[in-house]
């Protein structure tokens, strides 16, 4: 089961777990979509009501925190189209080695994706092929070691955030692939989906969303107050 944050008649908004596909994959492990509408269908099952489960967007499999399900073709069409435009706002708490060379700043550059080696590349001209893409941080706390940042994501591109903080000397704790020195139990890394922020398609309701990351030694190296506090 997987913990459920908001649920209404047009949506629905999960914690996902680190490791979790959003989708099937390849691997044929079990992703968060099937487990959802599982738990919807056992809950339907005596309604006789059609079931229909959208994906509105994606966090890699190694990161944990806010998802939203459309319920509605309808209302899939629309949030869509509100992630597209750019109007929702994505938040995001990262653990980092190292720290960054100033206490908040915005990092901006043109990213570029390898297929084969599904890995992002940060440029800083534009060219054919590559994505402008912006985000802003700021510390929020300090371990031995690592560093505890807050990201406001502005562009969703794949890898994004990670492929960006390992740019400027500061990989995700437990991310191989961008330069971290060692994996974290589990194979998640610390980069965790803590809020989103959108005006809900069919109510105008303004919603925001957060997820609590999971009690374990990825988040433990800080106080839960720096956590709790950082929003």
């Amino acid at each position: 089961m997987f913990p459920v944050i908001h649920r209404d008649e047009w949506l629905i908004v999960v914690n996902k777990p680190a490791g979790v596909p959003v989708e099937n994959d390849p691997s044929g492990d079990p992703s968060l979509v099937d487990g959802v509408r599982y738990q919807l269908s056992a809950e339907q099952a005596h309604s006789g009501a059609p079931l229909f489960l959208g994906i509105v967007h994606r966090i890699d499999r190694p990161v944990g925190g806010v998802v939203v399900f459309a319920r509605t073709e309808g209302v899939l069409r629309d949030l869509h189209r509100i992630f597209r435009e750019r109007e929702v706002e994505k938040r995001y708490w990262v653990v980092v080695a190292g720290e960054p060379p100033q206490k908040s700043g915005r990092l901006e550059g043109y990213l570029s994706q390898s297929r084969d080696a599904n890995k992002a590349y940060v440029h800083t001209e534009p060219a054919r092929g590559r994505k402008a893409s912006r985000l802003d941080y700021r510390v929020v706390g300090h371990g031995e070691r690592y560093t505890l940042l807050e990201v406001a994501l502005h562009t969703g591109r794949h890898h994004q955030i990670r492929a960006q903080l390992a740019a400027i000397g500061c990989p995700i704790k437990g991310d191989l692939k961008y330069g971290a020195r060692r994996s974290n139990p589990g194979g998640g890394i610390s980069l965790f989906a803590r809020s989103l922020a959108f005006t809900h398609p069919v109510t105008a309701e303004p919603l925001v969303f957060h997820a609590n990351p999971p009690v374990d030694p990825l988040w433990d190296l800080f106080p839960r107050s720096n956590l709790q506090n950082s929003d």
